[in-house]
C-alpha cells in the first residue's frame, strides 16, 4: 500500500514557519540556467553606500546565498582573489558548498579589506546550518567594507529570524537605516519576520517614496502580504516586477527568481497547479541555487503519485540545502514510495535530528514500518510493527487532534498496525503450541514384515 505523506508541511510555507527568503547580493546573468555556472555581472557603488545592480536573492527560510565578484565596487577584487571568488561562486551555483566555502576563504585571505568574500562565507554557513559562523563571517564582512549593507542586512535578517527581532531593529537603526532605501527595505523584512505587517509595509513604502523602482521593497510588500495569506493583493504586488503595469511601464525585472518562487507558492496554495509547477522551474532555471524551488516541485510530483519524477528536485533540494529538514523528509518520502527503505530510513533520520519537532517524520517512519517488507534496524516484522505504532503514537501526541487534513488517518494506521501485530502474534504463539505438544502415540498391531514366518496355529487338525 503507497500513501504519500504530505502531512501539515507543505515544504515550509503551510506550516506557518515561513520566514522570507530576502537578501540582496548576487548578480545574475539573464542566460543563468541550469546547473551551469553563470556569467558574473559585477554590481556598482550605490549612493547610499550599498550595492546596485544585483538582483533580489533569497530563499524561502530568509537564508541568503553569495554575491558576484566585485560587490562593492569593481576594484574591490583583482587578481588573484577575484580569481578565486569567482571559483566560489560557480561552485555555490553548481551546489558545491564545501568547494564554495573553500574557495570564498581563499579569496578573503587574499583581499583582506573585501567585504564579499567574508559575505559569501556566511551565505555558505547558513546553508550548512551553523548560524553563529554565520553571523561571525556577516559581521567581519561589514567591518572589512563598512559600506557593505548586503552583509549588515543578512546579518540582522538572522538575527530576526533566530528570535532576536529587536537586537535586528537596533542594528539597522544604528547603521543609519533611514538615509538608505537598502537598510530601510533591510528593516521592512525583520518587522514582516516579527508579524509587525503595518510596520512593514509602512517601512517599505517609505523605501519605495525614496526609490520608486526598487523592485526589493516590492518583494517585501509582497511577500509580507503572502505571509498574512493576502494572496491576490501578494500577487497584485509582484505584477509591476514580472508583468509591467496596465499603464505601459515595463517590468522591473520580469525574470527575477524570488519574484517567481513567491508567485508559485501563491499558485501553489490557491490551487493553480498547472501555473505553480511551471513559474517554480522558471525560478529554479534561473536561479538554481533556490532550493525551495525543487522542494515544491518534489513535492507537488510526490502529491500526484510521481516518486520517479520527484526524485531528481528532490535530491537537488538536500544538495543546495544540507540542513534542511523539510527537504531530507520530502526525499524519504520520495525513497520510501521508490521501495528504497534505507535510503528512506537514513533522510527520515537526517531530518528528525536536523529538527526534532518535526511531527511529519513520525508519520513517515510509521508508514514506512507498517507497510515495507524490511527496515533496516528492525529485528523482525513483529518489531517493525511495533516501532510502527510507536511512531505513529509519537505523531498523534505531537499534532493538534483538532487539526483537520492529511494525517487524519493516524486511528486508521494504528489500527492496522495493532491488527496486524496481534495476528502475527496469534500465530507465533500457535506455531509455538504445535511445536512444543508430544508427538501421538501407537495404536494397534504392527503389520508382518514382508518374507517373515508365519505365527505357529495353537492347535492341531
Amino acid at each position: 500500500m503507497e500513501r504519500v505523506a504530505m502531512q501539515a508541511r507543505r515544504s515550509i510555507t503551510a506550516s506557518g514557519v515561513i520566514l522570507g527568503f530576502f537578501a540582496f547580493g548576487v548578480a545574475l546573468s539573464s542566460g543563468a540556467c541550469g546547473g551551469a555556472a553563470p556569467k558574473l555581472k559585477h554590481p556598482t557603488a550605490s549612493t547610499d553606500g550599498g550595492v546596485t545592480g544585483t538582483t533580489t536573492v533569497s530563499n524561502q527560510q530568509g537564508q541568503t546565498v553569495g554575491v558576484s565578484a566585485g560587490p562593492a565596487a569593481d576594484s574591490e577584487l583583482t587578481g588573484d582573489a577575484k580569481a578565486s571568488y569567482d571559483k566560489g561562486f560557480a561552485a555555490w551555483m553548481a551546489g558545491d558548498l564545501a568547494g564554495a566555502k573553500a574557495a570564498f576563504q581563499d579569496a578573503a585571505n587574499k583581499a583582506p579589506s573585501a567585504g564579499g568574500p567574508r559575505y559569501s562565507m556566511g551565505c555558505v554557513s547558513e546553508r550548512l546550518g551553523d548560524t553563529q559562523g554565520a553571523l561571525d563571517a556577516y559581521r567581519a564582512s561589514y567591518t572589512a567594507n563598512p559600506k557593505y549593507e548586503i552583509a549588515m542586512g543578512a546579518y540582522a535578517l538572522l538575527l530576526a529570524r533566530s528570535g532576536r527581532g529587536s537586537d535586528a531593529e537596533q542594528f539597522l537603526s544604528g547603521k543609519g537605516s533611514s538615509d538608505s532605501v537598502r537598510l530601510m527595505t533591510y528593516q521592512a523584512e525583520v518587522k514582516s519576520i516579527e508579524g509587525d505587517s503595518p510596520g512593514c509595509q509602512n517601512m517599505a513604502q517609505q523605501a519605495l517614496t525614496k526609490q520608486p523602482d526598487f523592485k526589493d521593497a516590492m518583494v517585501v510588500i509582497a511577500r509580507d502580504l503572502y505571509r498574512n495569506h493576502h494572496w491576490e493583493l501578494a500577487k497584485y504586488a509582484l505584477v509591476a516586477i514580472l508583468d509591467g503595469t496596465d499603464d505601459g511601464t515595463p517590468p522591473r525585472d520580469k525574470g527575477n527568481g524570488d519574484a517567481l518562487l513567491l508567485r508559485a507558492l501563491i499558485e501553489r496554495d490557491q490551487g493553480d497547479r498547472k501555473s505553480a509547477i511551471a513559474d517554480f522551474d522558471a525560478a529554479s532555471q534561473k536561479r538554481p541555487d533556490l532550493y525551495e524551488a525543487y522542494v515544491n516541485l518534489g513535492e507537488m510530483k510526490l502529491e500526484a503519485g510521481n516518486a520517479s519524477d520527484a526524485q531528481a528536485p528532490l535530491e537537488k533540494a538536500v544538495k543546495y540545502a544540507p540542513s534542511s529538514a523539510i527537504a531530507h523528509l520530502d526525499l524519504g518520502d520520495c525513497y520510501r514510495l521508490l521501495k528504497r527503505a534505507g535510503d528512506a530510513k537514513a533522510e527520515y533520520d537526517k531530518a528528525q535530528g536536523m529538527d526534532s519537532t518535526l511531527a511529519g517524520v513520525h508519520y513517515d517512519l510509521g508508514l514506512l514500518y507498517l507497510f515495507s517488507p524490511n527496515v533496516p534496524g528492525a529485528s523482525g516484522q513483529d518489531d517493525q510493527l511495533a516501532k510502527a505504532i510507536t511512531e505513529l503514537s509519537t505523531f498523534k501526541t505531537m499534532r493538534n487532534a483538532k487539526v483537520k487534513g492529511p494525517g487524519d488517518d493516524v486511528d486508521d494506521l494504528l489500527s492496522t498496525a495493532k491488527r496486524k501485530q496481534s495476528e502475527l502474534q496469534l500465530k507465533a504463539q500457535a506455531a509455538a503450541a504445535a511445536s512444543a505438544a508430544p508427538p501421538p502415540a501407537a495404536s494397534g498391531a504392527a503389520p508382518a514384515a514382508s518374507g517373515s514366518a508365519a505365527p505357529a496355529s495353537s492347535g492341531g487338525p
